[in-house]
């Protein structure tokens, strides 16, 4: 089976997953996934293949050579909960010509608005009807994981140590590396497949926080409300309006960072704004955090106490400092990307990882590519070729002897 076909089967589970649920999986469509992937994967013939009770899946195929390191490959199996995943019609766009792609609802992928998409051309690409994102991010690194164990499997002449699986929940929100058994995974190092274009390679990535400003105003009919009502939803758009404006997603890039309003709901006595702080310099992203706090307390100042609540938490950390003295396990995606004719590539995730947390942790996980584009959102695609590209990566990262 080729990877696209796993693909298209995979993105038509609900797996998206919610930051306000207490539970692990945070949505039960996770698990239904997780179940279908362990029974995928004992069928195929992996070993030692299970579930756990917080939803991770994990399984392995044996080493055929000996003195080899354990090498993990790991994708998550939930997707963003900001744009809708059902009904899923993906389209597979065949000898794509490069130029603007017309979706079924009338919208329009434009490479002069995605760039990246044109580097699709004459390829097969497969695209939403524009209702739904497509779920790439990170079901594509399921399927070329999936097939490159299935080619593994089928010709034991390629040679390869100890191969280590895991597919977790919960990473869009943060949750991915939560429960993580990496002791029992058993891995020496590891590599998150969960990447963008083809040839990427990451190993820096943001600082990131949740932070969350609630404001609790004070009620009173606007007929007499002069010096009396203090409206909730205009403090907390006063707060916004104090951030900087050009430090925000839209106007960044590199290893420039931001803060991202994610979410607001309010009226005049109660009103919540949800950000996101990202900082790739610890101490620029310190200081954010810093900016975020003191905005909130002159405010309160302003308009008194208990109006103004902030709340600040650390989600992961940069794993470049941790993961420099090993550049050895990046040079080996580099080789196994230009064995396969791949030039292979650096960049700095402007986002993060389960690898991130699961690097602190003490399992060294850069990031690899997977193909697609545009994640997070109705304009997501992948090409088809490209995943088939990704599958003979995978398979050349295991099998090249690597370097001491």
């Amino acid at each position: 089976m080729r990877a696209y076909e796993r693909f298209l089967k995979y993105v038509q589970y609900d797996t998206a997953s919610n930051e306000a649920s207490t539970t692990c999986p945070t949505t039960p469509g996770q698990l239904v996934l997780a179940r279908d992937l362990v029974e995928e994967m004992k069928a195929m013939g992996l070993q030692d293949v299970r579930m756990d009770e917080y939803g991770y899946v994990y399984g392995c195929i044996p080493a055929n050579v000996e003195g080899r390191p354990v090498i993990g490959l790991i994708a998550h199996m939930d997707t963003v909960d900001g744009v809708p995943v059902l009904p899923m019609r993906p389209r597979i766009v065949e000898n794509y010509d490069g130029g603007p792609v017309t979706l079924e609802n009338g919208s329009v992928l434009d490479p002069a608005v995605f760039p990246e998409v044109a580097s699709a051309k004459g390829k097969d690409l497969i695209v939403t009807d524009g209702n739904t994102l497509l779920g790439a991010d990170d079901k594509a690194g399921i399927a070329e994981i999936l097939t490159a164990c299935e080619q593994l499997l089928a010709d034991p002449s390629i040679p390869h140590g100890k191969i280590m699986i895991g597919f977790t929940p919960d990473e869009e929100v943060g949750q991915g590396a939560n429960h993580f058994d990496i002791p029992g995974f058993g891995a020496d190092f590891a590599y998150t497949v969960d990447g963008g274009t083809m040839g990427g390679i990451e190993y820096e990535n943001f600082n990131g926080a949740s932070a969350i400003l609630t404001v609790h105003g004070r009620s009173v009919h606007p007929g007499s409300a002069k010096n009396k009502m203090v409206n909730a939803a205009l403090v907390a758009m006063e707060f916004n309006a104090m951030l900087p404006p050009h430090e925000t997603p839209a106007h960044t890039e590199g290893y420039e960072g931001f803060y991202h309003l994610c979410a607001m709901q309010g009226d005049e006595e109660t009103a919540k704004l949800v950000y996101i702080i990202r900082d790739h310099d610890r101490a620029k992203f310190e200081a954010r955090k810093e900016t975020f706090q003191r905005i909130g307390r002159y405010l309160s100042e302003k308009y008194g106490p208990n109006v103004i609540e902030t709340e600040v938490k650390d989600s992961y950390y940069n794993m470049r400092s941790v993961l420099e003295p090993h550049m050895n396990i990046v040079r080996l995606a580099e080789r196994a990307n230009r064995a396969v004719g791949i030039e292979p590539f650096t960049e700095p995730i402007r986002g993060g990882t389960d690898g991130a947390r699961l690097s602190y942790d003490g399992l060294l996980c850069p990031n690899i590519a997977t193909g697609g584009m545009n994640g997070h959102g109705r304009f997501e695609c992948i090409p088809v070729q490209d995943m088939d590209k990704m599958v003979e990566m995978l398979v050349q990262l295991v099998s090249i002897e690597p370097e001491e």
